[in-house]
């Protein structure tokens, strides 16, 4: 995973927490779930990039 991907990821997942925490303060609804689901973004981001990396790995080891 490069490093760009990495932080692209990290920062979903931090904005998705602030925005779920904001929404928790707020009691909206809207925000914590559009919250919830940047941070499910960011885990599909890096279950992607741990694919990429373990198929990486099978091809250099061949």
């Amino acid at each position: 995973m490069s490093l760009e991907d990495k932080a692209k990821a990290a920062a979903k997942n931090v904005e998705g927490k602030a925005q779920e925490a904001w929404g928790n303060a707020t009691n909206d609804p809207a925000d914590k779930i559009e919250g919830k689901a940047k941070q499910a973004e960011s885990e599909a981001r890096n279950a992607k990039e741990d694919v990429k990396d373990a198929a990486k790995d099978l091809v250099d080891r061949a």
